[in-house]
């Protein structure tokens, strides 16, 4: 007589544990769309305002020097969005990662990014404190508006201004994935011309010295404030977007 052969019990395959730290890996894969490209930007602009700091300095002209050139690094990472969506998106597909666990890692992602970037904004604005604007007054990341409560609070400044971009690429990319450039074209037209009516607005009603008192009077710190909530309602909406993306 023949014994019967049993088969063992199969058992339903286990979900993998940390698939959204899987995703922040699958990130940062590419080094250089969240390292090595913000650097070379934040790097590139912090030389070539000093130079252009030194040769100010050079033709005698006196008296502290603040320039705009900060907010490349911080504008890139709209760059660092679409690129986090579109170099990792089908592929995280493929790895049969939910969306929302490809969206919390790249958002995770970012934050890492966005601390460090914000960590070395800090880092050189308290040595330009400390030398007196690279001893010629000229300062790149100490902007007195911003940096009027502390060094903390400029960190969380330009921590939010950073992942805010990040969001806004995030969600155009999405955008455009999921209804094609001449959609996000016209979207983006509409924000435009949103803007300009604004400003239209303002001016019929000679409001911007009102405009400009309530941001002498809200301070960096608040306008970070209102930027969080702008983030996470736009963070809100590029997930909802996501959603409806097929693979």
């Amino acid at each position: 007589m023949t014994a019967a052969i049993e088969n063992p019990p199969r058992t339903a395959p286990s979900r993998p544990r940390n698939r959204t730290l899987g995703v922040i890996r699958l990130q940062f894969t590419n080094t250089q769309t969240f390292v090595w490209v913000p650097v070379l930007v934040l790097g590139g602009m912090w030389l070539i305002t000093l130079i252009v700091y030194w040769i100010i300095s050079a033709s005698g002209v006196d008296g502290p020097m603040y320039s705009g050139g900060s907010q490349a690094p911080l504008w890139y990472f709209a760059v660092v969005g679409a690129q986090a969506m579109n170099l990792t998106f089908y592929f995280s597909q493929a790895m049969s990662l939910t969306r929302r666990e490809f969206y919390v890692g790249s958002l995770l992602a970012a934050t890492m990014s966005a601390v460090g970037v914000s960590a070395v904004f800090v880092a050189l604005g308290l040595i330009e404190q400390a030398t007196n604007g690279y001893g010629i007054g000229g300062y790149f990341a100490y902007l007195p508006w911003v940096w009027a409560s502390g060094p903390l609070a400029a960190g969380v400044i330009y921590f939010v201004l950073t992942m805010l971009w990040f969001v806004l690429g995030f969600w155009f990319a999405i955008v455009n994935k999921r209804f094609g450039a001449l959609i996000l074209t016209l979207s983006l037209i509409v924000i435009a011309l949103v803007l300009l009516a604004g400003a239209a607005w303002l001016s019929f009603n000679q409001s911007w010295g009102e405009l400009w008192m309530w941001l002498a009077n809200t301070q960096a710190i608040g306008l970070a404030c209102w930027a969080l909530g702008l983030t996470a309602v736009f963070a809100l909406g590029s997930y909802l977007t996501l959603r409806r993306l097929t693979s």
